[in-house]
């Protein structure tokens, strides 16, 4: 699974290539991933603007005017900004083509990924709302992260550090590496 600093790698990598764009498009090939794809994506997405690209743990968050795109790339997942006109391969699930002439691809031989969304306060979504704070140092302190909030978060508990820190209400994005 890619860890949060490679989810992080991620978003600033997509951000130069996004933020601004229109969506012309939205191609659905195979719904089936951790969660259905939700059918109506194409008509909620189509002619909107990426304001921004953000993260909330593992969680990209592609956010439009009315409402944000959450992506996860589960085990294996992977996106890809190419031309329009390339041609998919086996895995390639979802494509959400812009209006440059460019899509990006979700490639998830597993499909353990997501995409899903949100019309409301992204914040607010079942898999969002009870995650722990951020630990990467552009966040650090943002969400409350520090030695003392990590500290506080241990006590009591009789379980291993490593499970405690990988739990997700503790801390977001810590992972087995």
């Amino acid at each position: 699974m890619p860890e949060l600093p490679e989810v992080e790698i991620t978003r600033r990598g997509l951000a130069a290539h996004l933020i601004g764009l229109a969506v012309a498009d939205v191609v659905i090939r195979d719904p089936r991933l951790r969660w259905p794809i939700p059918e109506n994506l194409p008509v909620l997405l189509r002619g909107q603007t990426i304001r921004a690209l953000k993260r909330r743990g593992k969680y990209l968050l592609v956010e439009f005017d009315y409402g944000t795109l959450i992506l996860h790339l589960g085990m294996s997942g992977s996106l890809r900004i190419l031309p329009a006109n390339t041609l998919p391969e086996k895995h390639d699930h979802f494509d959400l083509v812009l209006d440059n002439g460019t899509l990006v691809r979700l490639r998830d031989p597993r499909r353990f990924g997501a995409v899903l969304w949100h019309g409301g306060d992204v914040h607010a979504h079942p898999l969002l709302a009870t995650l722990g704070p951020e630990p990467l140092p552009d966040k650090f302190g943002e969400d409350g992260f520090d030695a003392r909030y990590l500290h506080q978060a241990t006590r009591g508990r009789s379980i291993a550090i490593k499970q405690c820190i990988m739990d997700n209400h503790i801390v977001v994005g810590v992972g087995n590496i």
